[in-house]
């Protein structure tokens, strides 16, 4: 049986999400650490936060392991705390998804995401009911760190070039849609001496201003204020702060699959070494790391797994094309408030974001969802109509058909009972052509005795 999906578990609070499988996976935690060490524990602003956060507390206390609670705090801000001051975290986030979800996503030593080998050995403890439970006089060993954002954030500043920053003295306005990078983003930009104006940067887990997830059409209003001031960015967090996306100087949504090549170039010509990216990213990071002659390394969709290839080939840079970029000098996972960070850092050099949007390959991208029953028969009537068209296939994750004049990506959600087509190529309409027939594919497979 599964619990994890591609990023932790998630469902909706106090339906798939209780307080009961939060005790549960912090006790089988804490009998896979063999009740010995520190977990770190955390949340976004959720409402339903507090009620697992607390769940997952008594869970791991039960188990031997003493607790430190940092509050609510983004995800990235917690795995850098972790990296220094505890053995293990526990992140309450369900990242971009709607309100009424909730997750639950465990942190290595080291401040990565869990390793996959790893959750499958708590998977195990999990179904097996087979916690370890210590005797009470070693159970208790609790505290709370109000300090761990102040942490987070003065360790950017000291992965990025400040000073120069400073001396720019950028105006940007940030939407945080009042998840955990509102205790962040808005005061790290004050440090890198923006002017900083903010929308939803209240904590507040209804999420009234706009759902957690960044998309082009929920910023409206930050595209309008970015130009009635004359800023030169806008900023927009998911729930739990780990991805970011941007405004350019005159409104215009930044196409996250560009942020994410331009973001490699900008890497590239300081320190020549590998990328690595999943499988539905675009061609764009091909086209990058071929005109500086690296290795780009392509892995399953995830997180996780781009950060744990990135440690194994040593890579300078990585990413989804979601908004979430991995900066391996500052630390092995997605960083939003380190992203925006980064692209002033590139903005000081004189050009607009608007330039350097034009620096990158041009290709074109469609992309949609089905609802699905049965995820995993309906893939493997996929990968068989896949075989029939007789085209080049990747299988690393869902099935990738290359065409000479793009690709699509037809893959189960890790989150949600969908499956995602995606597709891209030189021209808008081929694109959408190309996600139609992914989407007939798929709905033929589904349909399928």
């Amino acid at each position: 049986m599964r619990l994890f999906g591609t990023n932790g578990v998630r469902g909706r609070a106090n339906e798939d999400i209780t307080p009961e499988m939060a005790t549960r996976i912090a006790k089988s935690l804490g009998s896979y650490m063999k009740s010995k060490g520190t977990v770190a524990i955390g949340c976004d602003t959720r409402i339903s936060g507090p009620m697992l956060k607390a769940a997952a507390i008594a869970g791991a206390l039960s188990a031997g392991l003493k607790v430190i609670d940092v509050g609510i705090a983004p995800t990235p801000s917690v795995q850098y705390y972790v990296r220094d001051y505890a053995d293990a975290g526990i992140v309450i986030t369900a990242s971009h998804n709607p309100r009424e979800y909730n997750g639950i996503k465990l942190i290595a030593g080291d401040g990565s995401e869990f390793p996959r080998a790893g959750e499958r050995e708590i998977e195990k403890i999990y179904f097996s009911g087979k916690y370890v439970t210590v005797s009470w006089e070693k159970t208790g060993e609790f505290q709370t760190d109000p300090g761990a954002n102040a942490y987070y954030i003065k360790n950017i500043l000291h992965s990025v070039d400040a000073d120069l920053i400073r001396g720019r003295r950028f105006k940007v306005v940030v939407d945080t849609g009042c998840g955990a990078g509102a205790l962040t983003l808005p005061f790290l930009l004050r440090e890198l001496g923006c002017e900083v104006l903010t929308l939803g940067a209240q904590p507040d887990g209804t999420f009234p201003w706009r759902n957690p997830e960044p998309l082009p059409e929920a910023l409206q209003e930050l595209s309008e204020l970015v130009k009635k001031t004359g800023a030169d960015l806008g900023a927009a967090h998911d729930g739990d702060a780990d991805r970011i996306v941007f405004i350019d100087e005159k409104g215009e949504f930044v196409n996250e699959e560009v942020l994410l090549s331009l973001m490699a170039q900008y890497v590239l010509k300081k320190n020549k070494g590998p990328l690595v990216t999943p499988v539905s990213s675009s061609q764009r990071m091909a086209d990058v790391a071929a005109a500086a002659g690296v290795k780009l390394y392509w892995t399953a969709v995830g997180s996780i797994n781009v950060a744990r290839k990135m440690m194994e080939v040593d890579a300078v840079f990585g990413g989804e094309g979601n908004g979430g970029l991995i900066f391996p000098e500052h630390q092995y996972c997605r960083d939003g408030a380190m992203a925006c960070a980064k692209l002033l850092e590139i903005l000081a050099g004189g050009k607009r974001v608007s330039e350097l949007t034009k620096s990158v390959p041009v290709y074109y991208n469609a992309k949609t969802k089905l609802p699905s029953k049965a995820l995993a028969a309906t893939m493997e009537k996929v990968k068989a109509k896949a075989l029939e068209l007789g085209l080049k296939t990747d299988t690393t994750d869902g099935v990738k058909l290359w065409f000479e004049d793009g690709w699509i990506l037809i893959r189960p959600s890790g989150t949600e009972p969908i499956f995602r087509i995606f597709a891209e190529a030189k021209t808008q309409a081929r694109a959408e052509e190309l996600m139609k027939q992914g989407l007939e594919i798929l709905k033929k497979s589904e349909g399928s005795e």
